[in-house]
């Protein structure tokens, strides 16, 4: 069982960044697939950006070029670096672990298994 903590939600002006972490606890951290999700007043959850455990990455196409997904397997942590930030992304932001997933992607949302709280993200 994992337990996720998310931090470094906050008001930001267009074009400014963001870093988002993501604390776990719980079983064998390195082993998951990780992934950022994000939900928009009135919108339904969407991924954002996915890590596997052998540290390759995918994103969305609206975050690609903007969005950097990494981890520190040390500190139990995830990161969403953020940057060029549009008022689009705002939205609460949610990290999501899942193991044995068929495909470690941001699309593949019903196969993560454990979500943290969420942390809010404004743009404006």
């Amino acid at each position: 069982h994992v337990q996720l903590v998310e931090s470094g939600g906050g008001l930001v002006q267009p074009g400014g960044s963001l870093r988002l972490s993501c604390t776990a606890s719980g079983s064998p951290y390195s082993m998951y697939c990780m992934g950022w999700f994000r939900q928009a007043p009135g919108k339904e959850r969407e991924g954002v950006a996915a890590r596997d455990s052998d540290g390759s990455t995918n994103y969305a196409d609206s975050v690609k070029g903007r969005f950097t997904i990494s981890k520190d397997n040390a500190k139990n942590t995830l990161y969403l670096e953020m940057n060029s930030l549009k008022p689009e992304d705002t939205a609460t932001y949610y990290c999501a672990a899942g193991r044995g997933l068929y495909v470690c992607a941001w699309y593949a949302q019903a196969d993560f298994s454990y979500w943290g709280q969420g942390t809010q993200v404004t743009v404006s």
